[in-house]
């Protein structure tokens, strides 16, 4: 998989299958999962972040709920917008560049680092390590 998270802009995620869940961003994302319990699960986002998520019974209206994560570049996200609507039948919402809610509702805003505005990243060893340069 050569899709890589570089960082997440915010978090607020809820699921009503934790083990599919588990599986779709480990899948789509190639995310680390740090730890998880019955009914949670933490994974590794970038150097310092963690994405949570926690099983409840009862999903929340998806209006409010989203997240953003941070990918290397358009053929990052090209992967997961193929991916996502491919293998998982989602739908990418329109007017943005990757935009798409996950199998539980939650909304998931995919960027990349083309935008000089994302120079707050720079400290980040994953940055460093693709030889981003920002002017």
């Amino acid at each position: 998989m050569s899709v890589h998270v570089y960082g997440v802009n915010h978090v607020a995620i809820q699921v009503n299958d934790i083990e599919k869940a588990k599986a779709f961003y480990q899948d789509v994302f190639n995310l680390e999962l740090l730890s998880g319990g019955e009914g949670d699960a933490f994974f590794k986002i970038g150097e310092h972040q963690f994405l949570s998520m926690f099983e409840v019974e009862q999903l929340s209206p998806p209006d409010k709920r989203h997240f953003g994560l941070m990918v290397r570049d358009e053929d990052q996200l090209a992967e997961v917008r193929d991916k996502v609507t491919g293998k998982y039948g989602l739908e990418l919402i329109p007017g943005f560049r990757c935009v798409f809610r996950d199998p539980f509702g939650n909304r998931i805003d995919v960027v990349d680092l083309h935008d000089e505005s994302l120079v707050w990243l720079l400290p980040y060893q994953e940055v460093q390590k693709a030889g981003i340069r920002f002017r």
